[in-house]
Formats: structure tokens, sequence, C-alpha cells
């Protein structure tokens, strides 16, 4: 019996229209899907010819153990079956795709990656906000808010309000975030926003202060990532261009959206994904 092949395929950040083509030819025609809690089960369902199960990880709750999936795959592989493992966003951000990677490749299974659009990216420029822009910020620095001493050693590592943050799994520890950023000269006033369910039903954003980041309330059991920096104000730009009907670019429904979302100077404000502007169009 041939040895079957495991694909290693990015998501996207939620909404299953952003998969790659590539990406959905592989879920279609794989015998065996294992994908992640933040992949939409039942688009995966409704393409999918092979089996399908939930192998996710989320904080606080039971999952699957990381060796447990290591050995679904290279079982499945070894009798000759297609598998895919199906995760949010790209399968080497923050997604331990490097590791499964490693381990199959030690057990001598033949192993493909099919990039993913990363949700570091694809959640705030969903939202408007650009990590990178002209005078504003030249780059952008993407951590796990989780990792204790590699976030400090991270954050030290840049000169404070010269890059765009980008904070992944930092929902729960926001509050200690923030202390390390201010502690490391980040100005207290720097805008901040928490974006979680992007390009899901479930999408919310909140947009303020660094400094108030920990009093915000974003929705239980729904995942986000928080963004620090001045390139937030790009999206107030944004807003207020659609808004302005001197523009002739924003639709009544723009307008409606931007009236709602301006913000007002050290003030924080939280939207729903009915709040969102569709910028520029009519």
């Amino acid at each position: 019996m041939s040895i079957g092949l495991v694909s290693l395929v990015g998501a996207g950040p939620g909404d299953p229209e952003l998969w790659t083509v590539r990406a959905r030819t592989r879920v279609e025609t794989a015998d065996l899907v294992l994908y992640d809690a933040l992949v939409d089960a039942d688009a995966v369902r409704a393409i999918a010819r092979g089996q399908c199960f939930c192998v996710g990880k989320r904080a606080g709750r039971a999952s699957v153990s990381q060796d447990t999936i290591n050995r679904l795959m290279i079982r499945a592989a070894k009798r000759g079956k297609r598998v895919v493992r199906l995760k949010g966003g790209d399968p080497f951000v923050f997604g331990r795709g490097a590791e499964e990677a490693l381990a199959l490749t030690m057990a001598g299974i033949p192993v493909e990656v099919v990039p993913g659009v990363t949700s570091a990216v694809a959640v705030p420029e969903l939202v408007g906000i650009p990590l990178t822009h002209r005078g504003i910020a030249s780059g952008f620095l993407v951590v796990a808010g989780q990792s204790g001493d590699s976030l400090e050693a991270a954050i030290g590592a840049v000169r404070p309000n010269t890059v765009t943050l980008v904070v992944m799994m930092g929902l729960a520890v926001r509050s200690e975030i923030t202390s390390q950023l201010v502690a490391h000269g980040w100005k207290p006033e720097t805008p901040a926003a928490i974006l979680c369910g992007v390009s899901t039903a479930n999408e919310w954003l909140w947009t303020g202060r660094l400094v108030e980041l920990a009093s915000a309330e974003p929705p239980a059991g729904v995942a986000g990532l928080l963004v620090i920096g001045e390139v937030i104000r790009v999206r107030e730009a944004l807003i207020a261009a659609c808004s302005d009907p001197s523009t002739g670019s924003g639709s009544s429904q723009a307008a409606s959206g931007g009236e709602r979302a301006q913000r007002v100077e050290g003030s924080e404000r939280s939207e729903s994904r009915e709040d969102r502007v569709t910028y520029g169009r009519s």
C-alpha cells in the first residue's frame, strides 16, 4: 500500500469565502479532514467527501492533545489516505504547522503546506486598519500574548510607538500587556483596538486608547486579537471620508455606519458586524 499525503492547510480568518482555491480543493478531495475550532465547521462538512473531525484547541476547554493529532495524521497517511489538517489563518503562524510538519516528516509521511491568509494581517485590514502606512508605521510586530518572557523580549526589542503591534491570543492578558508596554515607554494614549470574530457572524470590535484596553468587555468565547499603534487612525480617516457627502464616495449605509463610529478623542467605542463600513463603495 502506498503512503498517502498530509496537507497542512490554512483557512484564513474565518469566512470560508476567504479560503484559497487550493485549500478548497484539498478539503473536497480529502479522505480525512482534521479541522481547528476556529474553522467554519459547516463549511467544511458542506464540501468534504471524507470523514471530518474537530481537533481544535481553545483556552480553558478540553481538547485533543497535539500528540494525538500527530498520531491520527500519521496512521491515516500510512493507510494511504489523503489527510487535510485545516487550520485557522496560516498553518505556520502560531498554528503549530511546523511542529506537525516535522513530526510527519520524521515518520516518513509526505507533507505539503497550503498557505492561508494569516489573521494577523487579514483581520485588521478587513475593518480598515492597515498594519503599515507611509509616514505612520513602516513595519509591524506580531507576537503571541501568552508567551511570557518571549513577549517581554519582543516588546523590548523595538522602540516604543515606532511599529504596529499585533497580539494574537492576548485577550485574557491584555491588562498585563498594557502594563508591559507602558513600562517599556509606549504612550498610554496610543490608539488600540480589540478585534473579535472578524469575517464571521460573531464579529465585534472595540477601539480606544492603550490605557483603556483592560476596561473593554469583548464577548466571551469569541477569538480575537489586539492591534496597537497609530495606524488605527487611518481607519478613522476612512470612516470620516465615507460619512462626508462632499467626497462623493460614501453610500447611505456607509454614512450611517460612519456616524455611529465617529471616535471622540480619549473615549472608547465598540461595534458589531452590522456597523462595518464598506469603504468607498456606493
